[in-house]
């Protein structure tokens, strides 16, 4: 068994982007005020610069170098003086992450499972480097995501709680299973109308291969120390008490979800087990108590203007996307690509031989 996954029914330096929302606190006296800074930077820079390799500079190519270099300087300088400025000025007072996708430990290690997953690890390092900055008074956890792994999820969930202010979560398209685990964790949660939410259960899936092992001519030879050790192999049909010994680990994780939602939501354990991880629309959530409001994310805004007391503007936290990041997330997606292509004329193939009409979604 790979693992357990709470799915849906139907998935250090940060670096910043800004998040084009209307609403903004940012004065025109701020602006300048970060212009005034980086203008500094950047004429210190080019002082330096000249002093060092133009001043006394002898001959032209030297003299031609020198400034090349100055200019450098004087760019490294402004860059300088620009974090300096949104530290000091800064432009925002909301932190937003986002988790989109099936959620996993490291989405980039190992091989690819899913080219589109969350990175739990890098979602927290963003939320923990959010909480470390002084100026981002609130958080905002955009979610569309089906669920996934059990612990990323409750790492993120984690995160989200120690974070020292206001938090809310956004759902989008999706805030499914192990999504929801993270938005139960949150002040507040706002949803579409039309949005996907619920899938308060655990899932773990197993492929029994025991009859094409049959037909392969291959045998299962058991060496184990431990009766439950090879629980769950595909290449054998499980025992009954094998069984038993796994549902009863699906069941404790489920217990906790449980727990989870019921403490961060304020609600009846009962009332959420008799959900039956069904999912809901938006609307639906909204009067089951599963969402708080319905909106945009204008209303999430609004929510936290109110919390806060003060106008809010908001900036994306995102991981980091240098070269090595965008190599591997392109190969991950070819390996990908390249396997679900292999699979599917595999299946093709077998399909043919055996006149058997296959289901595909």
């Amino acid at each position: 068994m790979s693992g357990i996954w709470i799915n849906g029914h139907v998935w250090q330096s940060t670096f910043y982007t800004v998040a084009g929302h209307p609403r903004h606190m940012d004065t025109t006296a701020d602006r300048l005020g970060r212009l005034a800074i980086v203008a500094t930077g950047a004429a210190l820079g080019a002082v330096l610069g000249w002093l060092l390799f133009v001043f006394g500079a002898g001959g032209n190519l030297a003299r031609l170098l020198g400034i090349l270099v100055t200019v450098g300087v004087a760019v490294f300088g402004a860059r300088l003086a620009g974090n300096i400025a949104e530290s000091v000025l800064a432009p925002y007072n909301v932190a937003e992450v986002s988790v989109e996708g099936p959620i996993q430990r490291d989405a980039g290690g190992g091989l690819p499972t899913r080219p589109d997953a969350t990175p739990a690890d890098a979602i927290v390092d963003q939320i923990e480097g959010a909480d470390a900055d002084d100026n981002a008074e609130g958080l905002i956890v955009h979610l569309n995501t089906p669920g996934g792994e059990v612990l990323p999820s409750d790492d993120i969930r984690r995160a989200v709680r120690e974070f020292e202010g206001p938090t809310v979560a956004y759902a989008t398209d999706t805030c499914a299973s192990g999504g929801y685990w993270i938005a139960s964790g949150c002040d507040a949660i706002v949803a579409r109308e039309s949005s996907i939410v619920g899938s308060i259960g655990v899932r773990a899936s197993r492929v029994t291969a025991a009859d094409l092992r049959d037909k392969l001519g291959l045998t299962y030879e058991r060496l184990v120390a431990g009766d439950y050790k090879d629980a769950g192999v595909a290449l054998r049909d499980m025992e009954d008490e094998e069984r038993d010994y796994l549902q009863g680990i699906v069941d404790d994780i489920y217990d906790r979800f449980l727990e989870r939602v019921a403490d961060g939501r304020e609600l009846d354990e009962q009332a959420i087990r008799d959900t039956e991880a069904k999912i809901f629309l938006g609307t639906d959530a909204l009067d089951l108590g599963l969402v708080d409001e319905i909106g945009t994310h204008d209303d999430v805004e609004e929510w936290l203007e109110e919390a806060l007391g003060t106008p809010v503007a908001v900036r994306e936290f995102e991981p980091p996307t240098g070269l090595a990041a965008r190599l591997r997330r392109s190969g991950n997606a070819a390996a990908f690509a390249f396997g679900r292509g292999l699979a599917s004329v595999l299946a093709d193939s077998a399909d043919r031989e055996t006149a058997v009409p296959r289901l595909r979604h």
